[in-house]
């Protein structure tokens, strides 16, 4: 198996979200669940994916964590399409279908790999947000807006904070945010403040249930904000969003999303190989 490391959602090395990914032969079955974990394990990136080419422009993608697998994920997406553009699997310019357990998404492969995510749903779930404000640590939230639970393909806890030195300066109880996430059945906590500087907002995800506390940018979760912010009426219909993400752990990554007038999401950017190697067992 052909193993791969990369960083997306930057086009410089060592920035971005770093990824592991795997690549099989055409319809190759997929390892083992307990192997493919334990790979993901031994990499120590936030999320590893393992590619099954079908031919033409259909693939399987499977996502592990380092804890076990999961439905989706926006950045090892990024990173997995572009390394099939420079193995030449996929020409510049091409539309694929990646079948996932999200369901079967497209994929607009280029200098920005923009891929459809699932249809967002707010889900109806009861959030104690004084209790939430006290285990992320943040002194403040946004009076106006409730943390909601919103899934693009994961679901995650949308909170809103009220300035980006609030957001910059939290510092989550992992024990308890693990705990809270367990009980609701989300990811985890995807904070944002509000900005007027270029960026639709700056984000911070945590997700110690899958063994991530920080990550420095996610597909998914910034999908979810995308319909969350038209949910609420900050942002309209159709429109792009670019989501400062990383700053707080040194690795600065840049979102982009779009929304359609279809309420579909579709999320992207570039990405960079800074190693390739072989998976010996």
């Amino acid at each position: 198996m052909k193993l791969f490391i990369v960083d997306a959602f930057t086009s410089e090395p060592f920035g971005g979200n770093p990824a592991g990914v795997v690549l099989l032969e055409r319809d190759a079955p997929f390892p083992p669940d307990e192997l493919m974990t334990r790979v993901a394990a031994e990499l120590r990136y936030s999320e590893t994916a393992f590619i099954q080419p079908h031919g033409g422009s259909e693939f399987t993608l499977r996502y592990f964590t380092p804890t076990g697998e999961v439905d989706l994920c926006g950045h090892a997406t990024i990173a997995s399409f572009g390394v099939l553009l420079h193995e030449d699997l996929v020409a510049d310019g091409e539309t694929c279908i990646n079948h996932t357990l999200a369901g079967d998404l497209t994929v607009t492969v280029g200098d920005q790999v923009m891929m459809q995510m699932a249809p967002p749903q707010a889900l109806e779930t009861a959030i104690d947000t004084a209790r939430l404000a006290r285990i992320m640590g943040a002194s403040e939230l946004v009076a106006a807006l409730r943390p909601e639970v919103i899934s693009t393909g994961l679901p995650d806890i949308i909170m809103p904070v009220s300035s980006v030195e609030i957001l910059n300066t939290m510092s989550p109880d992992m024990d308890a945010l693990t705990a809270l996430s367990d009980e609701l059945r989300v990811v985890g906590v995807h904070a944002f403040a509000l900005s007027d500087d270029g960026y639709t907002a700056h984000v911070r995800n945590f997700a110690p249930l899958y063994g991530i506390p920080e990550e420095s940018a996610t597909g998914t979760a910034n999908a979810a904000l995308t319909h969350y912010l038209h949910r609420h009426g900050i942002i309209s219909s159709p429109t792009k969003c670019r989501f400062l993400q990383g700053e707080a752990m040194g690795r600065p990554s840049v979102v982009t999303t779009q929304l359609l007038t279809t309420g579909i999401i579709h999320v992207g950017g570039p990405s960079r190989i800074i190693a390739i190697g072989n998976i010996l067992l």
